[in-house]
């Protein structure tokens, strides 16, 4: 393939990368996609100095860590650990820059390698239709693990919806993920009836088109509920559990708990619903 250049500035000392590409006839073998994982970093860690412009930073050491972040007790209502094993891993943050709003975000959606350099995809959002804005400026960040290597590290921005899903079951064991249609994150050490995912940490695997695929299974009966929560039997994180479903369409946020047990409010079709949630999840592991 043709190695991809992107056009370079400098961000905190660290060299990182624009949008716009030019293409060099290079030939740096085939692209291979390369595992990651999500870090809630802000549980543990403030930005001691937000930048105003787009901007990455690679961390290969607790002591580049201090320089540009101050740690503080957690603040998150899921406990994290903050420590990285820089032996094994480095941290990329990516910044989106100032926003005069709320709804902006920025998130990393795969990342290839081949013999070159590593390419990290990312996408970002601006406010959604019908979403409440405050005139505040904000920073949006991402922030992963990778694999520590020597190759150079650019940055591709590509065109995704943020829509996705979440499953999961609860009872015996606690098995959560999300579904987009670029990736599939597992959640590591999900607490029941803790569902603030954003402050758990996951492994990523890039897969296309699943939220497309798995959204044909969405019975009538719960896309009419939209933007709702709703119970179906009396599903518990002991005796019978559950399995848990949540839904983002834009701003609307759809949650669906399910006992594991087929109760007298479950129509036919949740009952083919929770078994397709099921069977899901079997295959995620």
């Amino acid at each position: 393939m043709k190695k991809l250049m992107l056009s370079l500035f400098i961000a905190f000392g660290f060299s990182a990368c624009s949008l716009s590409n030019d293409d060099l006839n290079v030939d740096c073998g085939t692209n291979a996609d390369l595992p990651f994982s999500g870090v809630p970093i802000l549980c543990n860690y403030s930005v001691k100095t937000l930048p105003n412009n787009p901007s990455a930073l690679i961390i290969s050491s607790q002591e580049k860590m201090d320089l540009y972040f101050t740690k503080h007790e957690n603040t998150c209502t899921v406990a994290s650990d903050p420590v990285i094993d820089y032996s094994k891993y480095y941290m990329v943050a990516l910044f989106a820059g100032a926003k005069p709003t709320n709804g902006y975000a920025i998130k990393i959606t795969s990342i290839t390698e081949n013999n070159c350099e590593i390419i990290i995809n990312f996408y970002e959002k601006g406010p959604q239709t019908g979403e409440t804005l405050t005139q505040t400026p904000t920073y949006p960040t991402d922030f992963i693990l990778i694999p520590k290597t020597a190759k150079g590290i650019l940055f591709n921005r590509t065109n995704e919806s943020p829509d996705n899903i979440v499953i999961g079951n609860f009872g015996t064991t606690n098995d959560f993920f999300q579904i987009n249609d670029y990736n599939i994150l597992k959640f590591l050490g999900v607490s029941v009836n803790n569902y603030e995912f954003e402050q758990y940490k996951y492994n990523a695997k890039t897969v296309r088109s699943e939220y497309t695929l798995f959204s044909k299974n969405i019975p009538a009966e719960i896309l009419a509920i939209k933007g709702q929560t709703k119970t179906y039997g009396t599903p518990n994180s002991a005796g019978q559990g559950g399995v848990y479903f949540e839904l983002h369409q834009g701003i609307t946020v759809t949650k669906i708990y399910i006992d594991n047990n087929d109760t007298a409010d479950q129509s036919s079709e949740i009952k083919a619903f929770k078994m397709a949630i099921k069977s899901k999840i079997n295959n995620l592991k």
